[in-house]
């Protein structure tokens, strides 16, 4: 489930996001209300495409 609108919201409590200028794609960015993250997927001027953000998950080959 993504969200492309010029003021995306929250995936989970669907409270809506302040664009910053300065998101890039696969930037990390979290929702003031819940907390859940997001990652950009797409930033085209004030159209920016969210999804959930991937769990991180620990790299035992490290």
């Amino acid at each position: 489930m993504t969200t492309a609108i010029a003021a995306p919201k929250c995936l989970v409590c669907d409270t809506e996001f302040e664009v910053q200028a300065d998101w890039e794609k696969g930037e990390i960015t979290e929702c003031t209300a819940c907390g859940q993250e997001h990652e950009v997927l797409e930033k085209n001027g004030d159209l920016v495409r969210l999804d959930l953000a991937p769990e991180v998950e620990e790299d035992w080959g490290e």
